[in-house]
């Protein structure tokens, strides 16, 4: 990637100068390379003099002169300059440029891969959303950006294993079971008392009145526990089926289900809690089991076992934990979870640490609630089911596309709005439609040169001088780049962004610049140039796991 290359040109600069002594021998910063926020500046800048300034002792300008002095050439620079405070900026060569449009054909549909990964493995879990019922809005954001996540971290040279984790254990699995039981027997109109703490959403009742449709009273023939029990399972099965439709309508698809229960029919849970007694992590105190998650820095400690011998879903995460760090040795975990959840990273990053990981191997991202509106009308209730705005609601009516590309638009720490209308909307207004229209846009442009018969394979790309032409190849360029930051950051709300910004280099490059024309070498060189950008266009798409329609 040019990016390093340069970064690396300019630490060995600094190291020769340091050599000659005429830098002071103290250490250098990290070289990184950035791109300049004025095009006049150059295609990339080192802010290293600046970084060294304070260490050397020395004006930051001289410091850049002295390192300029000792680059050298480099094939695919043209110019070098030092610019105030103390930049070393550097404009890259035209031609150079020009054969990058080589190099995008060359990779085809993997162009943007980098190997930053080096095979590490992996694991994202995202969604995992109780299945007690149906998905709603907030975890489509989640779903998306788990999924896009997957896809940047598998371009960039990772080994990606997406799990989701079902909840079908616990506390909120008898409040499941004591909820649909008493839907159950409504249905057959019989009495029944709704716990207060039921779920009492409307799609629970409809479950209900599907199952008796289907199974009749035969829940009813065994005892209530054994009844009650085997109905609550059909009931969580009908609702995975839900929620596994649902995910696959808007793309989504998991390596594993892991199943919450099976750490208790297994030896994990037993394992992990042994490990946390064996290592003096836990007490016993008003007749419970706690975690001592004061000794690792937090503010109290954490139950574990309640004085009902009923383990808590804080036991469950840390044997859940347990399983992906040390089981199965993942090199790196991630972790999705809703807004909800903030307040349980760090516990469960002690937890992690006295199992004996390291802690920093689990990262959790926390995204942030979603508004939904209506042009400037809040949303605040399902047409559907009355309490909750589920996730099929808003995917039936907009389509997974829009929802992928405006849930990743903006950063999970982020709170959102997603304006319907909007999303609907047929126009360069909505960024959807305009960065589809773009792909859609060069499928016609080379779908019209091969009716007319016109081979480009051999067009010349050195032809490629005009300033749009080179805009669109340095924003091509772009995409491997951001590639890598987003698997380093875990944040890839930047390629839809990305995607506009390439839609528009395209359409200017469009307007300005005739592509089939009478001049044949030209025509084939351009032609190469849109074969190379709905490349690009289309890598984009799919990492955020949007398609990329040949017509519109």
């Amino acid at each position: 990637m040019i990016r390093h290359d340069l970064a690396q040109l300019v630490a060995q600069a600094a190291q020769e100068a340091q050599a000659q002594n005429l830098l002071p021998a103290v250490a250098l910063p990290e070289s990184v390379v950035e791109h300049p926020q004025s095009p006049e500046h150059g295609d990339y800048a080192s802010t290293l003099p600046l970084k060294l300034a304070r260490a050397a002792r020395m004006n930051p300008m001289t410091i850049a002169q002295t390192i300029s002095q000792h680059l050298g050439s480099f094939d695919a620079v043209a110019r070098i300059a030092v610019a105030a405070p103390g930049f070393i900026n550097f404009t890259l060569k035209e031609a150079w440029l020009a054969q990058q449009v080589e190099e995008i054909l060359r990779a085809g549909a993997s162009y943007g891969a980098t190997d930053v990964g080096r095979g590490a493995r992996v694991q994202i879990e995202f969604v995992s959303a109780n299945p007690t019922g149906p998905l709603h809005v907030g975890n489509g954001r989640g779903a998306i950006l788990g999924s896009a996540l997957a896809s940047v971290l598998t371009a960039a040279g990772y080994r990606v294993e997406k799990e989701y984790y079902v909840n079908d254990a616990g506390s909120q699995m008898e409040v499941f079971q004591r909820s649909l039981w008493a839907r159950y027997l409504e249905a057959l109109g019989r009495p029944a008392e709704f716990p207060q703490d039921g779920y009492g959403g409307a799609y629970l009742q409809d479950l209900a009145q599907e199952i008796v449709a289907q199974e009749g009273e035969r829940f009813l023939a065994d005892p209530q526990s054994e009844g009650s029990q085997a109905l609550a399972e059909l009931g969580i099965q009908r609702l995975l089926a839900g929620i596994r439709q649902d995910l696959e309508g808007l793309g989504v698809q998991f390596d594993v289900w892991f199943s919450e229960k099976s750490l208790y029919q297994g030896d994990t849970y037993r394992q992990a809690m042994e490990l946390l007694t064996q290592g003096g992590y836990v007490v016993e105190k008003e007749g419970a089991r706690w975690f001592v998650s004061t000794a690792l820095g937090e503010d109290k400690d954490n139950v574990l076992v309640r004085t009902s011998g009923a383990p808590t879903y804080f036991a469950s995460d840390a044997a859940y934990h347990y399983d992906k760090l040390i089981t199965r040795g993942f090199d790196r975990v991630v972790d999705i979870w809703g807004a909800d959840h903030q307040g349980h990273v760090s516990r469960v990053k002690a937890v992690v640490a006295a199992l004996g990981a390291d802690p920093d191997h689990l990262q959790v991202l926390i995204t942030q609630m979603v508004t939904l509106k209506r042009g400037p009308q809040v949303v605040r209730l399902s047409k559907r089911a009355g309490d909750i705005i589920t996730l099929r609601e808003v995917m039936d009516e907009v389509g997974a596309d829009a929802c992928r590309f405006f849930f990743l638009s903006r950063s999970a720490d982020s709170q959102m709005d997603f304006d319907i209308e909007l999303a609907k909307r047929q126009s360069n207004e909505n960024p959807v439609y305009y960065v589809q229209y773009a792909h859609a846009r060069i499928a016609s442009v080379l779908r019209n040169a091969q009716e007319r018969g016109l081979d480009w394979s051999g067009g010349d790309v050195q032809l490629l001088r005009q300033p749009e032409e080179l805009a669109l190849i340095r924003e091509m360029l772009l995409l491997p780049e951001l590639v890598e930051a987003a698997a380093l950051t875990l944040a890839p709300h930047n390629l839809p962004h990305y995607a506009q910004e390439l839609a528009t280099a395209f359409h200017n490059f469009y307007e300005r610049c005739r592509i089939i024309s009478e001049d044949a070498p030209l025509t084939a060189a351009r032609l190469k140039l849109v074969a190379a950008v709905k490349i690009t266009l289309a890598r984009a798409l799919g990492l955020m796991g949007m398609t990329a329609p040949e017509r519109m």
